[in-house]
């Protein structure tokens, strides 16, 4: 059966969010359901449904609240230094421990540091006790009858102590919104299981599961649904008889083979399909079969943005909870942001902490970028009205991290490489609570974020064609008025990446303008990409005579990629990214690739850490693990400056 339902609105997410909302209660889907009784220790992170009362008070007796002797305080007046007041012990005073219900008759404490003994049977005191000193009175922490939680409270592990010591052994709860999550797509096999051509593990289903248990409710992932109406309408009608909210996870959209708003609309009723948001636009809000219902956009980030704006507030609409908001910041754009009008857009970034204010690197913003989502410290809202931000813009970001943790971040910017990604681990490994977070802007581009003031370091191979040295003239050139550490990090092979076999028998740069050869190259900036271009120069050879020249990746897994995928037939990259995708691999030439550190900044300890990692044994043996890198100078510093070269 093949239909296109071509009916995309372009509804402010707000708007249909609150629409949607409206149209469920109107249609009693968020009437409230009877509470249902749990343990306490099995209800953390349940909402509770009405105020918990205290059937204890805490502490239920009068207790010791220090180790020592309980006395009658009257029979202590008069103590002094210079009069000490001798107790019968047994008597007049009873020794007593931290917690002990205090004797009857007895009305204080006087702690043990205060005591001496003169005698077996006695206790000597030197000042006098005042009524209930050192004494817990009953219903000090807890009064019985008192209400120890309020109704629509999310329980806390820290609730738990109270609860019990209030004797609330059991908690009247909201139950959990049973929410089925239905997968569709003939391409889509379970993960784990080998993938043949054109096939796609399916994990959109464990995320949204994840987020779902999250936010209180209670995921079931049903089995994966082929793009086949009949079957994607009997899934949906029978997750509607056992769930209280239905998520479709993909066709969404208006291809030939999507069909999840048209079984919503025989089931039920559509009240949005396509909301103004970049990504995720073809969300669809809705009733199937009388349970509320979302269309969700099958790219992993468009379905995390979706269930972030749509099913966050539903659960908590049914649950009578408001998820508390993210915390805000305020940050400076690494570098111009340009954002299409219509569409207000969700941008994740990086942050890290530069001359004591955050600084923001947008991450790759398409729909099908988990690593974006994985990385991610921070999301920005670009308004619907807006074309983006310029560099150096101050923006509002909502932070996805601890801002502690995003204190103690190293952001590197510049070329990529793997041994920074090993650097990462090994610095948390070393140094818990630090970490490394990279932007693969090429190696100029790092420079110029240094200059800027946005990075801490700036990893870059650049090769000064008319020295034949590396990294230093360029410094030179793109920070003149500055002082830095140039610390060494590796010296790796570049070279020609090929398919296995070499089947085009491509022997150097020389055959690049052969026809038939399909170049992918790096970014303008980028050490790889200056290198190449040098060595066309040697060559002779016109950028513009070799087809794909243009065709520009951002990192050397991505360009070993696009030859193992068949996409390309050659890429200028490093051995190891080769060996990474079994490629053959013709060397060009060796490089320093070093990391720049302005002098201002090495004096932090983060800095400094950062090179006791490249001197640790375990990382240096990770990184010589790949092949085509040599280490025997890691960690050697240099520094640089207008008129500074040498040892440091």
């Amino acid at each position: 059966m093949t239909r296109r339902n071509v009916y995309l609105q372009n509804k402010p997410w707000e708007e249909a969010l609150q629409a949607f909302l409206d149209e469920l209660r109107r249609a009693g889907a968020l009437d409230p359901k009877e509470p249902e009784t749990v343990p306490a220790p099995e209800a953390i992170g349940r909402i509770t449904a009405q105020p918990v009362i205290a059937r204890l008070s805490a502490p239920p007796f009068p207790a010791a609240a220090m180790d020592g002797v309980a006395v009658k305080a009257d029979s202590t007046y008069g103590a002094r230094e210079t009069a000490p007041r001798r107790l019968r012990l047994g008597e007049e005073a009873i020794e007593v421990d931290t917690g002990d219900p205090l004797p009857p008759g007895f009305d204080a404490v006087i702690m043990a540091e205060d005591l001496h003994y003169p005698a077996p049977e006695e206790v000597e005191i030197i000042a006098p006790a005042a009524p209930w000193q050192h004494v817990r009175l009953v219903g000090e922490d807890i009064v019985a009858g008192e209400i120890l939680l309020p109704a629509y409270h999310r329980i806390t592990p820290y609730d738990l102590a109270h609860l019990l010591a209030g004797g609330a052994t059991e908690v009247a709860v909201w139950p959990r919104p049973r929410v089925a999550i239905v997968p569709t797509g003939t391409e889509l096999v379970p993960v784990g299981q080998p993938l043949a051509p054109g096939q796609l593990p399916e994990f959109n289903s464990h995320v949204l599961a994840a987020l779902v248990e999250e936010w209180g409710g209670a995921a079931e992932r049903w089995p994966i649904v082929p793009d086949d109406y009949q079957c994607l309408k009997e899934a949906v009608e029978a997750a509607a008889a056992s769930s209280d909210v239905i998520l479709i996870n993909a066709g969404s959209s208006a291809g030939r083979e999507d069909y999840t708003a048209a079984v919503m609309a025989e089931l039920g009723r559509i009240f949005t399909h396509g909301v103004a948001i970049r990504p995720g636009k073809p969300v669809i809000l809705g009733l199937a079969a009388g349970k509320p219902a979302i269309g969700v956009p099958g790219y992993p980030v468009s379905a995390v943005l979706a269930a972030e704006l749509f099913v966050r507030p539903l659960l908590g609409a049914i649950l009578r909870y408001s998820q508390p908001p993210r915390p805000r910041a305020t940050a400076v754009l690494t570098r111009k942001l340009f954002s299409p009008l219509g569409a207000e857009e969700f941008v994740r970034l990086r942050l890290g902490r530069r001359n004591g204010s955050l600084v923001a690197v947008p991450l790759a913003r398409g729909a099908g970028m988990t690593r974006a989502l994985a990385q991610a410290d921070a999301l920005l809202r670009v308004p619907r009205l807006s074309e983006g931000y310029p560099a150096g813009a101050r923006i509002e970001v909502e932070l996805l991290r601890d801002p502690a943790a995003i204190g103690q971040t190293v952001l590197c910017l510049g070329s990529h490489d793997l041994a920074l990604d090993l650097l990462d681990s090994h610095l948390r490994r070393l140094f818990p609570g630090e970490s490394l977070a990279t932007g693969n802007v090429g190696s100029i581009g790092g420079l110029l974020a240094l200059r800027r003031g946005e990075a801490h370091c700036a990893g870059i191979h650049l090769l000064d064609p008319a020295s034949g040295v590396y990294n230093v003239p360029y410094i030179r050139r793109y920070l003149p008025d500055r002082t830095v550490t140039l610390v060494h990090l590796v010296k790796r092979q570049q070279g020609l990446m090929v398919a296995k076999g070499n089947p085009l028998g491509l022997a150097g740069v020389a055959d690049l303008v052969r026809p038939g050869v399909r170049f992918v190259n790096r970014q303008a900036g980028a050490g790889t990409r200056i290198f190449l271009d040098y060595l066309l120069a040697r060559h002779g050879i016109e950028p513009q005579a070799i087809v794909g020249y243009e065709r520009e990746v951002y990192t050397h897994l991505a360009v070993a990629v696009a030859i193992a995928s068949g996409t390309a037939d050659a890429g200028m990259g490093i051995l190891a990214a080769a060996r990474a995708f079994d490629l053959d691999f013709l060397p060009l030439g060796e490089e320093d690739f070093d990391l720049v550190i302005p002098a201002e900044l090495w004096p932090e300890e983060r800095m400094q850490h950062l090179v006791a990692v490249l001197r640790d044994p375990l990382f240096q043996a990770a990184v010589a693990a790949f092949e085509g890198y040599r280490l025997a100078d890691c960690g050697e510093m240099t520094q640089v400056g207008p008129e500074v070269g040498g040892g440091a």
